[in-house]
């Protein structure tokens, strides 16, 4: 799949939210990336097979401070991002119905990290 099909599919989730879900996020990039990087040192250890072969690939994360830890008193910082993984979520899917469901599921547990869910709390979403 292209990036810029990708992009819309990401677009595409975002505009379905609900207004009161989206009226609350402010400040936040959503970028696409094609693969997490990897420090030198794990990258060292799976060439020589230290590693094998992850169990799951990470298919996206949330990089910022949680809405419900955030005080007016807190000085303005640069956006906070939610960061899909182009390539693992082709990885993990079989079919373009598959990506956009998962790109769906993603956009969406990545948000809750956002307003301030843990990972117990995104099961039952």
């Amino acid at each position: 799949m292209t990036r810029d099909h990708f992009i819309r599919l990401v677009e595409g989730v975002l505009e379905s939210l609900p207004g009161k879900f989206r009226e609350r996020i402010h400040n936040l990039a959503v970028l696409v990336e094609d693969r997490p990087r990897q420090s030198r040192k794990s990258r060292r250890a799976a060439e020589k097979g230290g590693l094998g072969k992850p169990r799951h690939l990470v298919l996206g994360v949330y990089q910022g401070r949680p809405a419900t830890q955030r005080s007016v008193f807190d000085l303005p910082t640069g956006p906070d991002r939610i960061v899909l993984y182009q390539k693992n979520i082709e990885a993990v899917c079989s079919n373009q119905a598959e990506i956009r469901h998962e790109v769906r599921q993603t956009v969406l547990h990545e948000l809750g990290h956002y307003f301030g869910m843990d990972e117990d709390q995104l099961k039952d979403v």
